[in-house]
């Protein structure tokens, strides 16, 4: 991999989860939002659903020997997760971060909310770190697999495959699970 391609992998892997963070952490974010924002989270679900079906085509074509399927599968894939940064960034720029058990919708877990969710919320957080988690890791195993496939270096690309796929298709399918979780309290 040449130097600039990997700076450029490396700069994008720190900044993705950075902005995210500090969008999700920030304080100060407006208190009145247009209506079509509330609908982003179901937008986002959809794409991870999405998503998490493609990654499975393109696995089941280059397993049975149809590249250019393949190909088109996994540059979808790519192309849905663009979307779906887009749209998560965005939505978490405009609107403060949902509580799992916040029935209320107030903004605070009270002891009676708590209570209603109990196991579940421990469940739920534990689901959500582990997708935050693999979905940091994912950022430069796809582009490194997907800058390898783009030069040609097609055994190189199969060798972070055996990585990247598990972890994307592991952060697709629990964002879906996370969505499914939460929005109940959007």
């Amino acid at each position: 991999m040449n130097r600039k391609a990997r700076f450029m992998i490396i700069a994008l892997s720190l900044f993705v989860p950075l902005l995210i963070a500090f969008l999700i952490f920030r304080p100060g974010k407006p208190e009145t939002l247009n209506e079509w924002f509330y609908y982003l989270p179901h937008v986002n679900g959809i794409i991870n659903s999405i998503t998490s079906g493609v990654l499975i085509f393109g696995y089941i074509m280059i397993r049975n020997g149809y590249k250019k399927w393949h190909k088109m599968a996994m540059i979808t894939s790519f192309f849905l997760g663009f979307l779906f940064l887009i749209s998560y960034i965005t939505y978490h720029s405009m609107a403060s971060t949902q509580l799992y058990g916040d029935i209320n919708h107030n903004g605070m877990l009270d002891p009676h909310e708590l209570l209603a969710v109990q196991f579940l919320r421990v469940v739920y957080l534990s689901l959500l770190l582990v997708h935050i988690l693999l979905a940091v890791l994912a950022v430069p195993l796809i582009f490194t697999a997907f800058y390898y496939a783009l030069t040609g270096k097609f055994e190189k690309h199969r060798k972070i495959v055996k990585f990247a796929f598990p972890v994307w298709l592991t952060v697709s399918v629990t964002g879906v699970v996370v969505y499914l979780m939460i929005s109940p309290y959007y």
